[in-house]
């Protein structure tokens, strides 16, 4: 973290994103803040609050992925949510808690897999010699008088166990069926309803886990299968959940980041319509003690969200950011106005990321050991198309790019296993062949493209 500076990090998303400086920047100052306030005096640390963000653009523009992108380089938990479910009657107030809830259960996951990878080479070594004592057992028992009691002594020749151990790790046992003992937690009780209650379900069993007993259970399986069912289960042994708890919390509060999106659905209309605005207001004013800072009761203890970064997006084509209720605005000072895309984005984006959509295409096909080329006038033509379906049409963004390739490759991909070593190239006159008769057509492209 001491070396992503603003500057790195907007380096870091210009690999993965096209445009959008404003964006990238105000997200770079957030993360760089959080580096900052951890160095403070515990006094003034407390009092240093997020600046929390407001994305305002039209869909595909890059806002969920400038987001996903910097929880990514911070290694954040990450959440994205939607503000327009909060609407669901009976589930606002138990949906807009839920974000933390949420959050909590990713940090616990990323924490744990962390953990995991630090233990994984003892318990697959643990793994190994339960294996090893199942495939030779003791070869023979004995026993002999010392004095007032007996010793009990078990003999297993060490260059037996050694000849195995390098057939199995060689894969020359990975035939071989054997009966394992497993032990799981037994559960009193299956699905409660299948009706919004699975939640309830899970929070049940995860606190019934830690008091029911574990059940023994004999299974017969293939060695390469017991390996990896001992591995889980000396990695269970192995792992301090205690501890993976209290980290997985610190880190949603320190540097926890939650995305949400459509927060415009949410804003009244400001023009006399009464009857909506009631409850999007409402969802509003159960939005905010969250992102003012409030503590949220979650299986792994109760989480403080004073410190948690909250990025909000929306396009506000009919509502307008001071539509949304003054306290929530206060809450979001950083105002951020992403760009439109235009033909020179969708080239650059097809081309320039890292994950760029014909890099993805092409090593998909590759797999098929068909090549594909596209010429610079093939993706002139893509990149013109997508501009005019999103000015036609409803304007997608960028997302317009991954129905246009689809289409353009349907026949491709559909014949790729039947090609022997294929070389296709894209040219101008292809992509006119394939998606000229469905672009001319609107109401044809509205449903297509």
């Amino acid at each position: 973290m001491d070396n992503l500076t603003p500057r790195k990090i907007v380096e870091e998303l210009d690999r993965y994103i096209i445009g959008q400086n404003n964006a990238k920047k105000a997200v770079a100052i957030a993360l760089r803040n959080r580096w900052r306030r951890q160095r403070l005096s515990a006094e003034l640390k407390d009092e240093v609050l997020p600046k929390n963000i407001l994305m305002i653009g039209p869909t595909g523009v890059g806002k969920t992925e400038i987001s996903r992108r910097l929880s990514k380089l911070a290694g954040a938990p990450f959440l994205k949510v939607e503000a327009s479910k909060f609407t669901e009657v009976g589930y606002v107030g138990r949906d807009v808690e839920s974000m933390i809830r949420d959050l909590t259960e990713i940090s616990v996951n990323m924490v744990k897999n962390e953990h995991l990878e630090s233990i994984t080479e003892k318990a697959r070594q643990l793994a190994e010699e339960r294996v090893l004592d199942i495939l030779l057992p003791a070869s023979r028992m004995f026993r002999h008088s010392n004095s007032e009691h007996e010793v009990l002594a078990r003999e297993r020749p060490k260059d037996t166990r050694e000849r195995l151990r390098d057939e199995l790790r060689n894969g020359k046992l990975d035939a071989r069926y054997i009966d394992i003992e497993i032990r799981e937690k037994s559960m009193p009780f299956g699905v409660i309803s299948n009706v919004g209650l699975e939640d309830l379900e899970m929070n049940l069993k995860s606190m019934l886990g830690n008091i029911l007993p574990d059940k023994p259970k004999r299974k017969k399986v293939k060695v390469p299968e017991a390996l990896v069912l001992l591995e889980q289960e000396e990695s269970n042994k192995l792992l301090d959940m205690e501890k993976i708890t209290k980290e997985a919390v610190v880190r949603v509060e320190e540097s926890g980041i939650v995305f949400i999106d459509e927060i415009d659905k949410v804003a009244g209309r400001g023009q006399g319509h009464h009857g909506p605005d009631v409850s999007r207001e409402g969802v509003q004013r159960d939005l905010l003690p969250i992102v003012e800072g409030s503590t949220v009761t979650t299986k792994y203890g109760p989480v403080k969200t004073v410190h948690i970064l909250f990025i909000a997006s929306g396009a506000f084509h009919i509502a307008k950011p001071s539509d949304l209720i003054p306290e929530l605005q206060g809450r979001f000072p950083i105002r951020v106005e992403l760009d439109a895309l235009g033909k020179d984005d969708f080239k650059r984006i097809l081309i320039e990321p890292n994950n760029a959509l014909i890099k993805q295409y092409t090593a998909l096909l590759a797999t098929e050991n068909v090549i594909i080329d596209f010429l610079e006038e093939s993706i002139d033509e893509i990149s013109e198309i997508a501009e005019s379906v999103n000015d036609k049409t409803e304007n997608i963004g960028a997302r317009r790019l991954h129905t246009i390739l689809e289409k353009l490759l349907e026949d491709i991909s559909f014949e790729a296993p039947e090609r022997q070593n294929g070389e296709l190239v894209i040219d101008r006159t292809y992509v006119r062949d394939k998606l000229d008769s469905i672009v001319k057509d609107e109401d044809l492209s509205r449903y297509i493209l």
